[in-house]
Formats: C-alpha cells, sequence, structure tokens
C-alpha cells in the first residue's frame, strides 16, 4: 500500500535478532548445547532416564555376573554359567516386579507400606531363630528357602522404611505436624533403630549403613532443622564407632583404606587385589572374560567386587560407563522428587534415590580403596537376587513416580503413531499432524510446569 506522503510502498526493514541468537545459529557447539539443553528439559527425560539407565545396568550387570562367576562356579564344581542363571531367573522376577510397581497407583503404593514393613521385620526376627537363620561370610542374616536359594530380609527393610516412612511424613506433613521436633522425630526414628538393631544382631555392618541413610535422607526432605539433623546424626555416628571399635574385624577393614600391601595375615588381601584388577585393566580393559584377578585372587569378585573385575575387563571406559549410568538415574531421582507437589512421591522418590546411590558410592568407593569394605553390593549390578529384587520394584517406583507427572501425562496421552491417518478422523496427517501434536504437548507442558 503506498505511503500517503510520498506515494512509495513502504521499505520493509529486516528485524534484527538478538546477539544470543545470531551466535547460536553460527557457532555449532553452542547450537548443540541449546538443543541438548532442550531435550533435557522435556517432561519425560527422568522416565526415560530411570528405565533406560536401570535397564543397560542390569543388562551390563547379567555380562559381568556371567563373566566373573565362572571359575567360582567350576571351583566348586558346579557349571559355569550357574550364578549366571541364577541372577537371569533374579532378573526375570524383578522385572516383573517392576513392571507392576510401575503400573500400581500411588494410592496402592501407600496401602503397601505397612505390610511391607510388618513383612519385613518378622522375616528379620526369623532369621536370628536357631535352625532358620544362617550365616555366610560370619553374618547371620540370610533364611534358607531350600536346595541353594537363600533370601536376605534386610534387604527387604530397605523398601519397607522407604515406604513406610514416606507415608507417615506425608501424612503429618498434610496435618501440619511436622513443624514439631517429636511429630519429626516420632515414630520414624524409633522405628528405623528397631530395623538397624535386628540388623546388628547379624553383624551385618553395610546393610545398617545403608538403612542409616535412608534414615537421614527422609529427614533432610521432611526440612529437619540443622540441630536436629547434627543430633541425630552424632548419635549414630557414637553407636557406629563403638561397634567398629569393639570389633576386630571391622577395624581391620577401616585400617585397609588406601593400602597397598595385604599387610599382616593377608588382612587386606580384597581391598589390594580390587586395586590390582583396576590398574591392569588400562584404558579399554583386557577384553571381555580376559581377567586374571577372577582366578581365584579377587575374593568375592562376582558380588561386592564386581566393579573391580568390571575395571579389569572393560577398563576405565567401562567403569565410567557404569558411572555415568548411576550419575544419570540419581539425577532423574532428584528431579521427580523436586518437581511433584505430592508429599509422599517426594519422600518415597527421595528415600530410592538416597537409597540406591548412597550404596553405589560406598560399594564403589570400597573398590577404589577410598572407603571401607562393607560388604554390600552394587545395585542391580552384583550378584544376589535378594539384592535385585527389592530394588528393581523401588526402580517401578520411580518409573510410576516419572509417568504421574502432569507434564509427563500430557506428553503420553498425545504419543500418536508419526505417520499415517487416523482411520475415521481428519485433519492433517504425517509430519504435519505429528508436529501439531508435539507443539501442543510442549505448550501444555510450560503451563503446567
Amino acid at each position: 500500500m503506498p505511503s500517503s506522503r510520498t506515494g512509495r510502498p513502504p521499505v520493509q526493514r529486516a528485524v534484527r535478532r538478538p546477539a544470543a541468537s545470531r551466535t547460536a545459529r553460527q557457532n555449532p557447539v553452542l547450537r548443540l548445547y541449546t538443543r541438548a539443553r532442550k531435550a533435557w528439559d522435556r517432561p519425560l527425560t527422568a522416565y526415560y532416564l530411570i528405565l533406560g539407565g536401570s535397564l543397560l545396568i542390569t543388562v551390563l550387570g547379567l555380562v559381568m555376573v556371567y563373566s566373573a562367576s565362572q571359575i567360582k562356579a567350576l571351583q566348586m564344581s558346579l557349571p559355569g554359567s550357574y550364578f549366571f542363571r541364577k541372577q537371569l531367573l533374579a532378573a526375570a522376577i524383578g522385572a516383573v516386579l517392576l513392571l507392576v510397581a510401575s503400573r500400581m497407583p500411588v494410592k496402592l503404593h501407600r496401602a503397601l507400606a505397612y505390610p511391607i514393613l510388618a513383612g519385613a521385620v518378622f522375616l528379620m526376627a526369623l532369621v536370628q531363630v536357631p535352625g532358620i537363620g544362617m550365616a555366610v561370610n560370619g553374618n547371620q542374616n540370610w533364611i534358607a528357602l531350600g536346595g541353594s536359594f537363600q533370601i536376605q530380609p534386610s534387604e527387604f527393610g530397605k523398601l519397607a522404611l522407604v515406604l513406610w516412612g514416606a507415608d507417615l511424613l506425608a501424612r503429618k506433613q498434610d496435618k501440619k505436624l511436622l513443624t514439631q521436633w517429636k511429630h519429626m522425630l516420632v515414630p520414624l526414628v524409633p522405628v528405623a533403630f528397631m530395623l538397624l538393631g535386628l540388623i546388628m544382631l547379624g553383624g551385618d555392618m553395610g546393610t545398617a549403613i545403608i538403612l542409616t541413610a535412608i534414615l537421614f535422607g527422609l529427614l533432610w526432605l521432611a526440612g529437619a532443622p540443622t540441630r536436629l539433623f547434627v543430633g541425630v546424626l552424632s548419635v549414630a555416628a557414637a553407636i557406629g564407632m563403638i561397634l567398629i571399635k569393639t570389633s576386630p574385624n571391622r577395624m581391620a577393614r577401616l585400617q585397609c583404606i588406601g593400602a597397598t600391601d595385604p599387610g599382616p595375615g593377608d588382612a587386606c588381601w580384597q581391598a589390594v587385589h580390587g586395586i590390582y584388577a583396576l590398574a591392569s585393566g588400562g584404558i579399554f580393559g583386557s577384553g571381555l572374560g580376559a581377567s586374571v584377578e577372577k582366578w581365584g585372587q579377587l575374593p568375592e569378585a562376582h558380588t561386592d567386587f564386581i566393579f573391580a573385575v568390571t575395571g579389569e575387563e572393560l577398563g576405565l571406559a567401562g567403569t565410567l560407563s557404569v558411572l555415568a549410568l548411576f550419575a544419570a538415574l540419581g539425577y532423574a531421582g532428584i528431579r521427580v522428587a523436586g518437581r511433584t507437589e505430592d508429599p509422599f512421591v517426594r519422600y518415597a522418590a527421595g528415600g530410592v534415590t538416597t537409597w540406591i546411590t548412597a550404596q553405589a558410592v560406598i560399594n564403589i568407593g570400597a573398590v577404589l580403596g577410598l572407603l571401607p569394605i562393607a560388604g554390600v553390593p552394587l545395585p542391580l549390578f552384583s550378584y544376589g537376587g535378594s539384592a535385585l529384587l527389592p530394588t528393581m520394584f523401588a526402580i517401578g517406583l520411580l518409573i510410576a513416580f516419572a509417568r504421574d507427572e502432569p507434564a509427563a501425562r500430557a506428553a503420553l496421552s498425545l504419543r500418536q503413531p508419526r505417520f499415517g491417518r487416523k482411520r475415521g478422523g481428519g485433519g492433517p496427517t504425517g509430519p504435519r499432524r505429528w508436529n501439531t501434536m508435539r507443539r501442543r504437548a510442549s505448550a501444555r507442558s510450560s503451563g503446567e510446569r
């Protein structure tokens, strides 16, 4: 349209883009960073990280269990795949538990808290009954189920404390009771100390440390005051020091931190040979199945020290991959706990994340010689069905919580086949229809956040 003054059409001026936008378009590194950041902030990121990370850890763990346990099985006059088959069976049962837990509503999870706690306490007390409980490596914390199958009830005590503690704190938060210190501590701390007492009767210091970490994680999420938090931590530390001082075995483990020599009586044999296995792996390892330390030199190569065999056979690349998977799993759990408005989901997700992260740090720290050997398995990775089953159920909890986020529900509800027309419907098809649904899901998720 001509201008009223000059009679000429108006000049179309170019719209100047912001400097940051122009820089991002010109710099491929910034462009890649921008895309990665957008993908990281998508509603289903936590869901895919938890599902994919736990699946990769479990599958890689099965491979390493098969590799690390062959020599041990042959030494016991068993088939080379004996331990692998048992772990594969446990993984199959755990996958069913994971699927069930991921599909259960939050109300049902809360309803199961008290039955799981009662069952765990009963089984943990049953361990101390003569003729029922059995000792493994000096710890009286197993129940024989017949044949070659045993169960460790203390592993289910971790899941019980997470569910019951989350339900208890959520109900107290709804009633505005968490502002009083007595309601924050009672009955959470006495019940946790009861579980710890049952565990310590069997001498399992490692599992007691994990349970203590879960307790402190729940108190931290509940907003415990610093004085209260430090007080409970001081009491737990004092009890722990007394238990260590009164046990020569625990004192010997404490003295093996950073050891480079087995010492008198080979007290630090396991710690030193774990370092030998990691050091001999190099960058890419000696190859799958080519470990030397698993030929009788490294005790518990397929359980507590499977990370050392992983470093020897897959090298620094393999160990860093395992660490990255656990880091991604921990980040996703924190993200789920931080984005929810449901207090039970926040406490339960935070408790599960504390459990898995603390256990992984303690296990890997012991293998690296940075922490005392606590005798705890690497979650989802080490051999042991008693540890695998409750852990996979807990992963199912995280998946259910990640799916239940409002933005994730909106994104999942709009997932449709990418190409093709819906039978009996109109509207755009193919990529056009997919892009329209993606824009709507993005708008809805950003509005709900």
